[in-house]
This record gives structure tokens, sequence and C-alpha cells, in this order.
């Protein structure tokens, strides 16, 4: 019986999985798991790798050989932990894997707006450039990065990446305060202060209990109408019906998005509709470069080694 079972591999694909392979337990993939096969498929495990399937209190309470959780992320909000210290589990993560990649993608979203890149090739394709009386064909307008201010929320490594990356465009890089804090740091604004005098502002910030939808009907407010709001980090953090509606009456100038409150997201999702002008959307892949998922799965099976070696590692 399978020892080491992923339950999502299909998260995952086109990837060397040799490096789990290659450890001394019986290994077993599955694409995907549905919440009802969860415990047939983990009953006899040691050690289960997860990206998003979800291991409850009541799923780990039915599981007495498993050991070693490993998240294939960095999130474990999927994971219950306190459960699972509850039940002499250790849950490991992946950390740091993708701090080229989401930067990257922070990048292409924002050039990709600023830019007009899709609405350009659309246009070449139906014939527009072919069809202009003179060597270009400027049908929508260009925004520059240079000299606007780009705000910063959540500066941990993801952040600071995403910074570098702005900065080298010349942009000017603001650094917000957590929201419900008292004292301001040096070097950093009030978050209020650092979303009104914001021009891009970029989230970053992993999702907890307490900023649910950080981005609301008023806090988009606090934005200028010609300010872009930019999500590589976690759907959660915005409420997507007032960010529709902002988006509809002009009080923001776009979003690009990485990531949506629900994934994947219903047909009917605020954010999905047609009349949502000036959105550019992709469908959570900013952390899956080949090379980030290749790091995640090294990561993964060096969390499994060590644990057997006694020495356990990215334990969350």
């Amino acid at each position: 019986m399978p020892q080491l079972v992923f339950l999502d591999q299909a998260t995952l694909p086109d990837v060397d999985l040799s490096p789990l392979q290659q450890l001394a337990m019986p290994f077993k993939c599955y694409p995907h798991t549905a919440p009802d096969e969860v415990l047939a498929r983990l009953a006899d495990a040691r050690v289960a790798i997860v990206n998003k399937v979800v291991l409850n209190a009541t799923t780990l309470a039915q599981l007495p050989n498993l050991k070693l959780i490993c998240v294939a992320a960095t999130g474990v909000n999927n994971v219950d932990l306190i459960a699972a210290a509850a039940a002499g589990i250790t849950v490991c993560n992946a950390r740091d894997y993708a701090q080229h990649a989401v930067p990257q993608q922070a990048l292409a979203l924002l050039l990709g707006l600023f830019n007009q890149i899709v609405p350009y090739q659309q246009a070449v394709q139906q014939g527009a450039w072919s069809r202009s009386p003179q060597f270009c064909w400027l049908g929508y307008p260009i925004r520059q990065l240079a000299g606007l201010n780009f705000t910063v929320v959540g500066y941990g490594g993801l952040g600071q990446a995403t910074a570098q990356l702005a900065a080298a465009f010349g942009m000017n890089i603001l650094i917000a305060e957590r929201p419900d804090s008292a004292v301001v740091r040096k070097g950093r604004l009030s978050f209020r202060q650092a979303l009104q005098q914001a021009d891009v502002l970029s989230l970053h910030c992993p999702a907890t209990a307490d900023n649910q939808q950080l981005l609301n009907r008023e806090t988009l407010s606090w934005l200028k109408p010609s300010a872009v709001l930019l999500n590589t980090a976690r759907g959660s953090l915005i409420d997507s019906t007032a960010l529709a509606q902002v988006l509809k009456s002009g009080q923001l100038a776009g979003a690009a998005l990485d990531v949506l409150d629900i994934e994947p997201p219903p047909l009917d999702h605020p954010l999905l509709q047609p009349d949502v002008p000036n959105i550019l959307i992709s469908p959570h892949v900013g952390w899956a470069s080949q090379q980030a998922m290749q790091t995640l799965v090294e990561q993964t099976a060096d969390n499994i080694r060590s644990f057997f070696a006694g020495t356990p590692k990215r334990c969350c």
C-alpha cells in the first residue's frame, strides 16, 4: 500500500516527480481527489502531499497512520493546523519557490493593462492595423509607468521583489503600513495614506481571518479614479462585487488580477461579466513557471527527507 500519497498532482503538471519517486517509500499520485475520496486514499499513508485538497479536523482524526502533511504551496489554510498538531501530525509547506515567478506575473499583468496588449492584439486580428492609413494604428491610450506611485501592501519577499521590478521601470515605491497598526514604521505610510497616493496598488499579503475583503467599498473609495489595482496574492483580499462596481462607474481606472475570491470562479462571477471594463485576469498562474513548480517539488521532497531524518524543515 502507498505510504506517500499526492492527492492533487494535476496542480503541478509537466514537472519531474523523480525527487518524490526516489524517496524510500511506496508512492501514489492522484490527479484530483474529491472530499469523499480522501479517507480511502490516505488510509495507509504516512505522508500526504496536497496543494488545495482540504484536510479538516474530522478527516485528520480518522487517519492514525498519517505523520506528515506536505502542502505543495505556501498557503496552508486548507489544513486544520490545530487539529493536525493535536493528532501529532507535522505540517510543512513550500517557501520562496515563486520569488521570481509571481513578481514577473505581476508586472506582466500591469504592463498588459497599461499598454493595452489584449485590445491591441484583438484589433490587429480584426484587421484594424491593415486598414490604417498610416504606419501605426492608435486605437487605445497607453500609459507610462515611470514616475507613478507603486504602493505595496504586504512587504514580504514577494512584495519586495515586485517593488524592485516596478522601481526598474522608474516607479516610486510606497510601502503601506498594516491597516490595524497604531504605529507607522519608518519608511512606511499609514494604510489610508498609502492607498490615497497610489497610482498602482499591489497586494502581496497572505489571506488571514483579519484581512478578508481588505479592499472593500470604503477602502476602494480611497484610491484615485486614475489608479489601478493589482492582485497576485489572494482573491479573498478583495470584495469582488465592490470592485466590479467601481470599475463600471469609473471610480477606478483598472484592475489586473491573478486571483479571485472563488477559484475556479463561476461563470456569473461579478468580475467576469462583459460590462466590467478595464480588467485583465489570469487564472491563478503567477506561481506556476516551470522553474518554480520544479523547485516546489524539490522542496517537498526535501521536507519529507528532513522529517524522517529527525530534522523537519519549513514547519507550520
